[in-house]
């Protein structure tokens, strides 16, 4: 036990769940999971939700439990205003850190979400490019996010959409980019495959693993498949998150707890591991 929670120990956990939501019943609510998450001795934790900015929570949480820098967060679903400038400059100035890509509401996942949770979501969705271009309002997006050195992170997007993202980022000087869960094919209808996890790690970019891809209620993924991509990429270009948070899931601290467990078994070492869980997380955090 003891490199698992060494490695724990100091962790921070980019993506995580937590109620009230709107949609889904939810393990703990975020003082819950920040009081976890002190137990175990991690860093900081991420709040996100599909349906409102996490910044003032983020803060409530911050001084309630002092010891875990907990974090706000925006996605631009349907339920925050979409794609909306004003959202997400008002998520700025209140210190959200990450700003999501839509998620559920993203085109690419809209009716693969509504079928996997057996819920209705009504709208065909938001894509981010208009005649094959970036929409206008997706650049003065970025451009906050550069302003106010936040961390861009790629939703649920498509392929296309994530290639067009990231190119664009990088035209503006925008250097703090994750890819969100790139393992994940239960959610979305195109999913990148590992050349274009490559490539676009090779740009700057950190490509996000999850525990939840792993789990036998998600994609089922076999973890030697997650241990090889991560290797073909390098952990020095990835994170891992738990992206936990469901009901029938541990609490996320815990979840982060298996997830180390599980990926130093399958020939993680500890040195990589922990680049996932505390360097980059921190870099992209402003931490460090």
């Amino acid at each position: 036990m003891g490199d698992i929670d060494d490695i724990l120990c100091g962790s921070i956990d980019m993506h995580l769940h937590h109620a009230p939501d709107s949609l889904l019943k939810r393990r703990l609510d975020a003082l819950q999971t920040a009081k976890q998450a002190r137990e175990f001795g991690m860093r900081g934790i991420v709040l996100k939700s599909h349906d409102y900015p996490t910044a003032p929570l983020a803060h409530l949480v911050s001084l309630l439990v002092p010891e875990v820098s907990s974090f706000g967060s925006l996605c631009l679903d349907y339920e925050t205003g979409g794609l909306n400038t004003s959202t997400v400059e008002a998520s700025a100035r209140l210190g959200a850190r990450v700003v999501w890509m839509p998620t559920f509401s993203a085109a690419n996942s809209r009716s693969k979400v509504a079928s996997l949770l057996g819920i209705k979501l009504p709208g065909e969705g938001i894509t981010i490019l208009r005649g094959g271009k970036l929409a206008p309002e997706v650049t003065d997006i970025l451009h906050i996010i550069k302003d106010y050195d936040m961390t861009l992170a790629s939703g649920h997007l498509s392929p296309g959409e994530i290639f067009a993202l990231v190119e664009a980022a990088k035209r503006i000087g925008l250097r703090k980019i994750i890819i969100t869960h790139a393992l994940e094919r239960g959610v979305v209808e195109e999913s990148l495959g590992l050349e274009a996890q490559q490539q676009l790690a090779s740009e700057g970019a950190f490509i996000e693993h999850c525990f939840l891809t792993l789990m036998p209620t998600a994609d089922k993924l076999d973890p030697s498949q997650m241990v090889a991509a991560i290797r073909a990429v390098g952990a020095e270009h990835c994170i891992m998150s738990t992206d936990f948070g469901q009901i029938y899931h541990p609490p996320a601290p815990e979840g982060m707890r298996m997830f180390i467990a599980t990926m130093l078994k399958y020939g993680l070492t500890r040195a990589e591991i922990e680049l996932m869980v505390k360097v980059n997380p921190a870099r992209l955090l402003g931490l460090d």
